[in-house]
């Protein structure tokens, strides 16, 4: 049975459905805001959407629970467009294809959307029942969370009555977060020249691939292979030992995926191919041993291709591989506080050349302030040694922890009742919009919690079944039990 529509919670997994039959990648958003701004209308409820983009939709308390808190439930409505690099899919026309696969929603061989189409669904579900106990009801779907939490960015004070954020985007189900990591984009660009191609050159396409990726704030804590770094890891010893010289780089793409595949064509002197090839065999070998227990798929290849028409300068190339080879990637500390949880990581997540200049983009986190302004500093100085313009935008702050959270307290009360034991209580080293929203309404209690997802921003992503009708028994008990005002 693979019609996901048809899975209990229905009321859940059909909403969650249709959202999988809109284009929605970030940036791309036209038909998932006119969708939602007709579902709200559709139902009777007032419905904005705002000049960013960002859809509000406003039901009433039902009758009894009028002296409840307002609760905000809030999600995005963009997701991660990713794809295995054998699948045909345009994600601004095509559907995602989705299916069963035993205790599991996935999608064939793209993201899925769960993030956040599990969130929003749920909240969709609240406006649509008519047999709910709810104080009153704002469902916020804002608009390019994944490239820029622009919606989030650009909400205005004042707009919204709630009193409670209820953040239906975090990945693990029995678990309530109440703070997240901030962060900062770095954005690097190489300019260089154009150097002719030696005679007696061969020319090769290198391509690493077959890496799991994901989430670069989730899944940076999991070891996983940087395609990024593998390539100009070899590309440092290729260009020393066979006089490689390089024409073009395409690795990674979105600043929040840890970058999964990485290409470059490369030329060297004919004489020395054989050698080449030898030491490409056994830095895959090496590549492969290192990263066994994460990256069982790892695949390095190297195909003789198309002469290219010309190279990037010498020096520039040097000072390229060299700062690429440098840059810091990973976990760059453990939180002190919270055992298992990260404190500051950064993700190389592409290096792209176009026809006169490379662009190399990092995004940090760190629930430390202090410590994201280091690492940016620490990077610039990287990129700045080699020639290279560093500049940093889009930052966005963290979300501190509550532990006196009046909603918190309901919300363990509620899980412990309807499951027989506490929720655990956590931190995401991810950007959740709570930081920002928090900005703009201080008053707002806030929590996150939603259904378990695994590998999201990758092609593997996927979510557990069971998890969501726990989630949705979990999300209607606590609305019954919302404090007064």
């Amino acid at each position: 049975m693979n019609n996901i529509s048809k899975l209990n919670p229905e009321i859940i997994w059909k909403h969650f459905y249709s959202l999988t039959q809109i284009p929605r990648p970030s940036k791309s958003e036209t038909q998932i805001r006119a969708f939602l701004a007709d579902f709200g209308k559709g139902l009777g409820l007032e419905t904005i959407v705002d000049e960013i983009g960002n859809v509000i939709i406003r039901k009433p308390a039902t009758p009894g629970m009028e002296n409840r808190m307002g609760i905000v439930l809030q999600g995005h409505m963009d997701m991660v467009p990713q794809k295995n690099s054998d699948k045909k899919h345009d994600f601004t026309t095509d559907p995602i294809e989705t299916y069963i696969d035993g205790e599991w929603v996935t999608a064939n061989g793209t993201t899925l959307g769960a993030d956040n189409g599990m969130g929003v669904a749920a909240a969709m579900a609240i406006l649509e029942s008519k047999d709910l106990q709810h104080g009153p009801i704002e469902m916020l779907v804002t608009t390019d969370e994944e490239t820029g939490m622009t919606g989030a960015n650009s909400l205005k004070p004042g707009v919204l009555k709630g009193d409670i954020l209820m953040n239906l985007d975090s990945e693990d189900e029995g678990e309530l977060y109440v703070g997240c990591a901030g962060g900062v984009d770095a954005n690097i660009f190489f300019d260089f020249e154009h150097e002719e191609v030696p005679e007696g050159s061969v020319a090769y396409e290198l391509l690493v691939s077959g890496l799991k990726g994901g989430h670069s704030g989730m899944d940076i804590v999991l070891g996983r292979g940087n395609a990024n770094k593998l390539l100009f890891r070899f590309m440092k010893e290729a260009e020393t030992n066979f006089d490689m010289r390089l024409a073009s780089v395409a690795g990674g793409g979105l600043r929040n995926a840890i970058p999964r595949e990485a290409k470059a064509i490369v030329i060297l002197p004919a004489g020395m191919k054989n050698a080449f090839l030898d030491s490409l065999g056994a830095w895959t070998e090496v590549f492969k041993k290192e990263l066994a227990a994460t990256e069982p798929g790892l695949s390095f290849v190297a195909k003789e291709t198309a002469m290219p028409a010309v190279l990037i300068d010498e020096d520039t190339q040097w000072a390229l591989i060299n700062a690429v080879y440098a840059c810091p990637n990973g976990v760059i500390r453990m939180s002190d506080s919270m055992p298992g949880l990260v404190e500051t990581s950064t993700n190389l997540a592409s290096v792209i050349s176009d026809a006169n200049q490379i662009k190399i983009q990092c995004l940090l986190r760190s629930s430390v302030d202090s410590a994201k302004e280091d690492l940016a500093s620490m990077i610039a100085s990287v990129f700045e040694l080699a020639g290279a313009e560093c500049s940093f935008t889009g930052a966005y702050p963290g979300w501190k922890p509550n532990m006196e959270s009046a909603i918190l307290k309901v919300m363990q009360e509620v899980y412990n009742n309807r499951f027989g034991k506490i929720p655990e209580i956590k931190a995401i080293h991810a950007g959740l919009e709570c930081g920002i929203l928090g900005g703009s309404y201080p008053n707002w209690d806030m929590i996150s919690f939603g259904p378990t997802i695994r590998y999201p921003h990758s092609p593997d992503e996927k979510v557990l079944i069971a998890s969501v009708e726990k989630f949705w028994i979990f999300l209607t008990e606590t609305l019954k039990n919302v404090p007064v005002k």
